[in-house]
């Protein structure tokens, strides 16, 4: 059974950027990732994905995004192309096809379980397995009836399996518009919403967003203590988006109000066949392999943490929750920064023990 300092949980974004830190404080982490690749969910999202934050403010600690344009908005396949070598770059014991089943207290340390049937204790644990495997099917009304195609947006890839086809796309973020937008053109589409979509300009006075919030420091302001549950993101949008809505070539409606079999009902009480609901309603954390361990989540599933930091089990640490200390908690650009305060913590942690 192999004894070491830091078992690092997942091998994308989160856990490339704490195994980074951890090796710049002395420590020797062991990066255990379920998949074949060190990316993370990155090449499972839908083919036409693009960062909403420009390059020169989405990269892991240690190494620019590259690229000479570092105002363009990367596609999915360059981030996948860039963890890639930031993985390759790392200095660290990265273990692909390891996913972790269990983790469970054995004495002062963890001990992990993998799915193979090996074992290994830590003196520490960082949980940075993200939240792609669970996506978030809230129980929408007529949705367990309805009998035509559900899927959750972490299934669909492109529009071209859906061309002529009436669909409706249920959220109102940044995925929801991106696909019923991209989905409108080959497609009838509706945005069915709780209420209206709620805009941000992607730009102001010729600067992104990221750069305003940066600038202001509320990129890096620990709201998220203050969060009883993280709140709803505006879309970033360059007009485009808002412009499709108000001239309908993407519609948006109420969320409807049941089913009966392929139709659903909408709150006027109008009945309407439609083929497909494509379920863009986020994601929660996927954490089930810390069930065992005494404290760590709530009754839900949640972790239960204070700034990443487990509450009730000493040595037990989160990274790339969303909103975990602050708004860029969970992306590329600021997984480094809570990285970096878990690094630190972890450090004094072990040293005293």
């Amino acid at each position: 059974m192999d004894h070491i300092d830091v078992a690092v949980i997942g091998g994308g974004q989160s856990g490339l950027a704490t195994a980074h830190t951890l090796l710049r404080h002395g420590l020797r982490p062991v990066v255990l990732e379920a998949s074949d690749r060190t990316t993370g969910s990155w090449p499972h999202y839908y083919d036409s994905l693009t960062l909403f934050s420009p390059a020169r403010h989405s990269s892991l600690p240690g190494m620019p995004f590259p690229g000479s344009d570092r105002d363009r908005y990367p596609h999915r396949d360059e981030v996948v192309a860039y963890l890639t070598a930031y993985a390759d770059r790392l200095d660290a014991d990265i273990r692909t096809g390891q996913r972790v089943t269990s983790v469970r207290r054995a004495g002062s340390e963890f001990e992990l379980t993998v799915d193979a049937g090996g074992r290994l204790t830590a003196r520490a644990v960082v949980a940075a397995s993200g939240t792609f495997g669970r996506p978030h099917r809230p129980a929408l009304p007529g949705l367990q009836e309805f009998t035509g195609q559900v899927l959750h947006a972490a299934d669909y890839r492109s529009p071209v399996p859906f061309t002529g086809r009436r669909l409706v796309v249920v959220g109102a973020g940044n995925s929801a518009v991106q696909i019923a937008a991209e989905l409108a053109r080959s497609a009838r589409v509706t945005l069915a919403t709780r209420g209206p979509v709620k805009f941000a300009a992607q730009r102001i006075l010729g600067r992104d967003l990221h750069f305003w919030t940066a600038r202001t420091g509320l990129d890096i302001a620990p709201l998220g203590r203050l969060l009883p549950r993280p709140p709803a993101q505006p879309v970033l949008d360059d007009g485009r988006y808002r412009a499709a809505l108000a001239a309908g070539q993407t519609a948006r409606q109420p969320l409807f109000t049941g089913s009966e079999g392929t139709k659903l009902i909408w709150p006027d009480g109008e009945r309407e066949e439609v083929d497909t609901i494509v379920l863009a309603t986020g994601y929660r954390p996927d954490l089930p392999y810390l069930a065992d361990l005494g404290g760590a989540l709530d009754s839900e599933g949640k972790p239960r943490h204070r700034e990443g930091l487990a509450t009730s089990v000493p040595g037990l640490a989160f990274v790339g929750l969303e909103w975990q200390r602050s708004l860029s908690s969970n992306s590329l650009r600021g997984v480094g920064r809570d990285a970096e305060r878990i690094a630190r913590r972890l450090t004094a942690y072990l040293a005293r023990r």
